[in-house]
């Protein structure tokens, strides 16, 4: 069955996060998952991540783990010095997720997030970050982890940008532990047909982002079919992650990030995003479950 899950940085606007508290309060709310910065855990300490581990079985929830790498561990950059750092941030990242219970490492991990433009070889992007993630998705195996690469839009890479091309890049990877993540505020802009989309993917969809077509949550403007979002995951039998990525809160370093340039919240205080998002909840499982 699917489970459902929103991303950490919801009820803030930079990329930190108090994560013994958000673990109780998505518990409460009713999430299965709570999906958590990869460069947290990269840092945390293995006192920290045990800490967590045990918060999260108590209250129920479990923990994806979301990465938009920097530079300095692009894996398709033409330094192979910077690949290589690349290779033991995420091998270290992988070991961590395996004491932490985490088993899905999901976001651009093939590159750098959002990144420049200053060299788009895509050729070349894709042979070097390939063999890259051949190397790692060893690791990944043995750990039994999954890597999901998410597909972004046409503004934030040029490497993976719709689900088909998506699809031949983890062919080329060849291994079982590396799939797709689609996420609907990216394939609004990129894909012809995202409920297609979603149905092409098939069994190589390893993981979900949802949200509206202005990253609100999903339900709030319904610019988006969720029903039919719900409806092409039953048919392909999906029972993996459907994780909110939403982003209402303008300012701070998310705020930057994601280009939120005005309030998407309309000044909502805490109790009235934790009613938004629980709301939403309620219907994105309706949608989807059926």
């Amino acid at each position: 069955m699917m489970k459902f899950g929103t991303g950490y940085s919801y009820w803030g606007n930079n990329w930190s996060c108090d994560y013994l508290a958000v673990t109780n309060k998505v518990a409460n709310i009713g999430f299965d998952i709570l999906e958590i910065g990869a460069d947290h855990l990269y840092h945390m300490s293995e006192k920290d991540i045990l800490e967590l581990r045990k918060a999260g079985k108590e209250k129920g929830v479990e923990f994806t783990t979301n990465s938009g790498p920097s530079k300095e561990n692009d894996f398709a950059s033409a330094d192979e010095q910077i690949r290589k750092h690349g290779l033991e941030y995420f091998t270290t990242i992988l070991e961590k997720m395996k004491l932490l219970g985490s088993k899905s490492l999901v976001g651009a991990i093939y590159s750098f997030w959002p990144t420049d433009f200053k060299n788009t070889n895509k050729e070349l992007a894709w042979e070097r970050s390939i063999n890259c993630l051949k190397e790692l998705s060893k690791t990944a195996e043995q750990l039994d982890i999954e890597c999901a690469l998410e597909v972004l839009n046409r503004n934030e890479t040029y490497i993976l940008t719709d689900c088909a091309e998506a699809m031949i890049y983890c062919d080329k990877v060849g291994s079982k532990n590396i799939n797709i993540l689609l996420d609907t505020y990216h394939m609004n802009i990129e894909e012809d047909n995202m409920y297609d989309a979603i149905r092409r993917a098939g069994s190589l969809l390893g993981h979900l982002h949802v949200g509206e077509c202005n990253r609100k949550l999903p339900g709030m403007n319904d610019s988006i079919n969720w029903p039919e979002i719900g409806k092409a995951l039953r048919d392909i039998n999906y029972e993996k992650a459907v994780v909110m990525e939403p982003f209402l809160l303008t300012g701070g370093e998310v705020g930057r990030d994601i280009r939120v340039w005005r309030d998407l919240s309309n000044h909502a205080d805490s109790e009235m995003m934790d009613k938004y998002i629980e709301d939403s909840l309620t219907y994105l499982k309706k949608c989807c479950l059926g």
